[in-house]
């Protein structure tokens, strides 16, 4: 099976995430790469970035006229907007599972109750669950050189890495009581119907079972410096260096690789005769000399300021000839 790359882009929101996960698709497919962008943010703009419908399930979009081939190989790019509604079948699943082994067991709750009881132990929303779940699915899918993540804003981010682990706990101790509860219900099933009890099925404790495992290779995912990167993008304001500085640190501590930071909206070119445009010229100059002397051990990437938000291929092009590969 092929190694398959992550990179994954975080910071506030917008500081142009969005904009960056796109322009890093177009240069990648350039550079002969089969690469998905895949927006987590459950406020959607991947679609208005590439200028084109971009659904749940990952969409082939067209290359030709972005940027000039790099390679004699054929790139490929591809897009999807991560809908949690789509997955919440599957965690409404393990909740019915879980129901019918306490009822089984005499435990008198119903599915609803259930439910909330189970949705209650998941302290992140399902779009960071989907997207975890989804993370391990295309990886493994084997259909992709490289898959680059646009993420939500910080506090979205630093839930979506705190929910391995603490899913991981929460799924333990529910198959642990499911676990129980069905050790009871067999005891009463085989008294009442002998060796005929025998004919129930096990598939609701397996998928208790794998949406744990996927959650544990996910987790691992992140923090492989040799699979995953996770690049932060900001603006040269002083309120948004403070946060980049500790979301990298919360990064870092949760132990997922950050080597690069994604300075956007730098002011490079001022038009002639505008002094105000001299003047924020210089400003960003002064916090970009700050950037650099608070992460002094991070790559610093700027990217110019467009005038505007950058919307469509001709302006992403702009941007993709500038990102890191």
């Amino acid at each position: 099976m092929a190694v398959t790359d992550c990179i994954y882009y975080g910071g506030k929101g917008g500081v142009g995430k969005t904009t960056c996960a796109a322009a890093t698709g177009l240069s990648l497919a350039a550079a002969g790469q089969r690469t998905l962008v895949v927006s987590t943010d459950p406020a959607h703009s991947l679609s208005d970035s590439l200028e084109t419908d971009i659904g749940s399930e990952p969409t082939a979009l067209e290359l030709a006229g972005e940027l000039e081939a790099e390679t004699d190989r054929e790139g490929e790019l591809w897009g999807v907007e991560i809908d949690p509604a789509t997955q919440q079948e599957r965690y409404e699943k393990l909740a019915r599972a879980l129901a019918a082994d306490l009822r089984s067991a005499g435990i008198s709750l119903s599915d609803a109750e259930i439910e909330r009881l189970f949705s209650g132990g998941m302290p992140a929303g399902s779009d960071e669950i989907a997207a975890l779940d989804l993370l391990v699915e295309y990886v493994d899918a084997d259909e992709w050189d490289v898959i680059v993540f646009d993420t939500a804003p910080t506090g979205h981010t630093l839930r979506l890495f705190d929910m391995p682990g603490v899913m991981g706990n929460a799924l333990e101790t529910a198959r642990s009581l499911q676990g129980q509860a069905r050790r009871i219900g067999s005891a009463a099933r085989t008294a009442m119907f002998g060796p005929l009890s025998m004919l129930g099925s096990e598939d609701d404790e397996e998928s208790l079972e794998s949406f744990q495992a996927r959650l544990e290779r996910a987790r691992e995912l992140l923090v492989d410096p040799d699979r995953t990167e996770f690049r932060v993008v900001l603006i040269p304001e002083q309120m948004a260096i403070a946060e980049t500085e500790r979301l990298v640190a919360r990064l870092r501590e949760a132990g997922v690789p950050v080597e690069r930071l994604i300075v956007n909206r730098v002011l490079e070119d001022p038009h002639e005769g505008c002094p105000r445009c001299q003047s924020r010229q210089a400003r960003h100059e002064d916090r970009l000399a700050e950037i650099h002397e608070t992460f002094p051990d991070l790559d610093i990437v700027t990217l110019p300021d467009l005038e505007g938000e950058v919307h469509g291929r001709e302006s992403l092009s702009i941007i993709a000839e500038r990102m890191p590969t």
